[in-house]
Formats: structure tokens, sequence, C-alpha cells
């Protein structure tokens, strides 16, 4: 059996035994805070779960939890004990969002219920979970030395400045037209739907909780040359570092004489085949490895958390749909004479892995060897563009910004205090091409690069942080978006570079 049928077959296993879980366990909600009754209130005594809210300190006091705050079935229930506090926790249901009425603070505190450790549905899911850290763990271990290796490997094998420099326009004119085309598609939808307008989300200002990235062109460029190379090698988020300084080991190895540069380009040669071969042999866990994600998402994700945000999710869903499946397609077909049918069935494997992953860092040993061997690629094409293109090519992150910013500035437009204008939007759009090229390929790193596009805007971080509740079937959406941009960058590349191996693959 082909690896890409191995993989959706346990993919749809991993999901009918998520199902199963939910139906046969228990999943008891946790706020993550303990409590101790005090003066007729809840006194808060430690932080200790996943559902914790960080703006919660120990020695408040909880004199009451509003439910479905902002809804019409809004409803108060006062905190006179723990007991109290724990019984209504207890009440409602995993993934939900309560408020915590705080005494001597004027606004309420909004907290997500997590599951707790000791469930049923917990201990159930825990081998589970256990195989997918492994899995992820393994994936992580790859991305630096497979994302250095390849770049310097590739670079000093162009070994010509112009062939070098005619790939970096072709890859970069690319990214940048595919990111702005998702940008427009995700703005025209949105405020063709309009899904906040009117919604009921119960959200109220609140104070920052942290400092955002900045992706100003700036900021970028700042984050881009590393202060100490070693240091950069040892963090899976400072790729933009890596590929920068792999960009420049690579050109200089070219322009250093023998047989020093021979040397040096002959070892990187042979670092990257054993990386490779050492990704080869994660990449046979795979199937096995989305199993047990797929398992671990289903069965802790609960459906009532989506009610509320569905034609938001719509919104996104539609929009990430006619990017991956008109735009990137007419790009496929168009420029590079391939049929996006054909296409999309030899890179399955890397973006089922995508889709499970969420992350087109841990992704991309998938789609190099997906890209060369499926796609038929060359090695000096697929490892210039691709690292490259998993770090600074996020269309489906950009389409998901522009798209959750303005569903966010629509409802507190519609609730008062803020105006959504023309310029405000032509702002989200600049920040949002910049945000996707600064976000790291990692699972839900579109939603914290959100954070700075809101204060942007002057908008609340609550937005944000509600929109958590639904974030993880929509980051693996759009991390398949951005892999599958990836792919068709590198066959349109290819064949404009005259390679006829893309047009030739079965």
């Amino acid at each position: 059996m082909k690896l890409h049928w191995k993989v959706l077959a346990w993919m749809l296993a991993g999901v009918a035994v998520g199902v199963l879980l939910q139906f046969l366990f228990e999943a008891t909600p946790t706020s993550g805070v303990s409590v101790r009754s005090l003066d007729g209130a809840a006194e808060v005594t430690g932080l200790t779960g996943p559902g914790a809210a960080s703006d919660l300190d120990r020695g408040d006091r909880i004199v009451a939890i509003v439910i479905d705050r902002g809804r019409p079935n809004e409803r108060r229930l006062p905190v006179a004990d723990a007991a109290a506090f724990e019984d209504a926790v207890a009440a409602q249901s995993l993934g939900d969002v309560i408020w915590l009425e705080i005494q001597g603070r004027s606004e309420p505190v909004s907290l997500a219920l997590a599951m707790h450790p000791n469930s049923p549905r917990a201990r159930a899911i825990a081998p589970f979970r256990f195989a997918a850290r492994i899995f992820l763990a393994l994936l992580k271990m790859l991305i630096v030395p497979l994302v250095f290796t390849s770049i310097v490997n590739g670079v000093a094998g162009i070994g010509n400045l112009a062939t070098l420099r005619r790939l970096g326009y072709k890859a970069f004119a690319y990214y940048i037209a595919t990111s702005l085309l998702a940008i427009l598609i995700g703005q025209l939808l949105v405020n063709l739907i309009r899904p906040g307008d009117g919604a009921a989300l119960g959200l109220t200002p609140i104070a920052a909780g942290g400092v955002a990235p900045d992706v100003s062109f700036i900021g970028v460029l700042e984050r881009m040359v590393p202060e100490n190379v070693f240091g950069a090698l040892t963090d899976n988020s400072a790729m933009l570092s890596i590929i920068f300084f792999a960009l420049l080991f690579g050109f200089f190895v070219t322009r250093t004489p023998d047989p020093h540069g021979a040397r040096v380009k002959e070892l990187f040669e042979s670092l990257f085949e054993v990386v490779m071969r050492l990704a080869e042999a994660v990449l046979k866990l795979i199937p096995f490895g989305v199993f047990a994600l797929l398992v671990d998402i289903v069965a802790t994700t609960g459906l009532a958390v989506f009610q509320p945000l569905l034609l938001y999710m719509l919104t996104v869903t539609v929009a990430l749909g006619i990017h991956a499946g008109v735009t990137l397609c007419l790009a496929l077909r168009l420029l590079g004479g391939i049929s996006p049918w054909r296409w999309v069935r030899a890179m399955s494997p890397a973006l089922i892995t995508a889709f499970s992953t969420s992350s087109s860092s841990m992704t991309l040993p998938v789609t190099l060897e997906t890209v060369e061997k499926h796609g038929r690629v060359s090695n000096e094409v697929g490892s210039f563009t691709l690292p490259l293109g998993a770090t600074i090519n996020m269309d489906g992150t950009a389409l998901y910004e522009i798209v959750g910013v303005i569903f966010l500035a629509q409802y507190y437009a519609s609730a008062g205090g803020f105006e959504l204008t023309m310029t405000n939007q032509l702002l989200v759009i600049f920040m949002a091409l910049l945000a996707s090229i600064g976000a790291a390929g990692i699972p839900s790193a579109g939603l914290v690069m959100m954070l700075t596009i809101l204060s942007a805007l002057g908008l609340p971080l609550e937005g944000a942080a509600l929109l958590l509740a639904v974030d993880r079937p929509l980051d693996m959406m759009r991390t398949t978006v951005n892999v599958w941009s990836d792919t068709v960058a590198a066959a349109v590349i290819a064949v404009s570079e005259g390679e006829d191996g893309p047009l030739a693959m079965g």
C-alpha cells in the first residue's frame, strides 16, 4: 500500500477512535484554579491546570460566575464558597468559556475550561497523547539540521550567483503574490458574509497580557540577522535567522577557492544525505503518528465550543478552499502546465501530515521527500524553495489573520465604540502580510501574531483568546494550505527553470 493511502487509512481510524473515546469515557472539565472558602467567596490559592487564566492572581476572591455572557440566556451564579465554585465548573462542558467576577475588579476574567487530567477520558487518551508527543518531538528534532544542511547544500550546489539570484527572485515574487491574493480573498469574504455583526461573544476590553512579536518590516529584518548563530541553531522558532545564515554560508562556500570550498561542499552534501536518511526513517512512522495525533485531538475537542463561532469558521474554511482550490490550482496549471489533480495526489503524504501536525516546519521533512521523489522536482530547486517557503510563505496563515481580525473588528463595531474604516482594513492587509512572513511554522503561530494586529487597531486582545476555542481545526486547515502553496511554488519554479520532471510525474 502506498504511503498516502496508509496515512489516510490511519487518519480515518484516528478520527473513529477519538469519537469512540468521546462516547465511552467521561471528560470532567477543570478551571485549573484552586480555591478555598473565605468570607463568603472563593479565594484563589493556586493556578494549577491548563485552563487557568493568566490574569488571575493568588488571593483574588471570586464572588460569581457568569455563564453565556452577552447572550440571551446569560446566567449569573453567586459563589459563596469553594464548593459552589467547583460545582458550577463541574456543571459546564469541556471547552466552555466562563467569566469570573472578582471582588474589587470592574471587569470579569474569562476562563476556558480544559479537561481534568484525572478524568476517565484523559486517562484513556494518555497513551495516544504520549505517542503523539514522541512523534512530534522526532519531527521537531529534524527541523534545524534539515533546514540548515538542505539550504547550504542547495545554494552551494547552484554555484552560480546569477542562478541563485534568479531562483530567489522567483521564489519571493511567488510568495508575496500568493500571500497577498490569499489576504484579499479573506478580506472579500469576511466583508461579504460579515460573521462578526451582532455576534453574541460577550467580550469586554481587557489589558494586553503580553508583548507580541514585532512584525514591522524593521522588526522582521532585525530578527533575521542572528546575534549568535549557535544560539539560533538551538531554537526551532529562529528559522528566519537560520535561513539567513545558511544562505550566506552556502553562498560563500561557492566563493571560497579550492580545496577548501570543495571540501566544505562535499561535507554538507554528506551531512544532507545523512539527515535525509534519518528523515526517511522517521517518515515511516507517519501513519502511526497521524493516528495518535487525531485520537488525541478528536477525543479532547468538544463540539459545544464551536456553536457561537460557526459562521466565522465557515468564512475561514470557504476562503481557504477558494485559495487552495482556485488560486493555487490556476497558478499550477497556467504557470507550470501541471494538472492540479495529479499534483495533489502526488503531494498527499505532505498534505495529510500538515493537516495532522498543524506545523509547516514539522512537515518539512515529508514535504522535501514528497516533492523530490513523488513530484520529481530537482534537489537544487526543492532544497532552496521548500525550507524558505516553510518559514515565510504562509498563505493560509495570512488569510486566517485578516478574517479573524476583521471578524473581531466587526463585532466591536456592531457593539459600538469602534469604527471599521477602509484605512483600518488596509493596515490589516499590510500587517497580515508581514505577520505571515514573520510567523513561526508551529501550531497556532498565526493566532499569536494576530495579537500584534489587534493591538495596532487598538482592539482588546480578549477576542483572540476566545478564538482559541475553535483554533485547532482551523489551524490544521490553514497549515495544509501553507504546505500546498509551498509545493506549488516548487513545481512552478522547477518548470520555469526548464525541468520536465514535474510535468512527467505520475
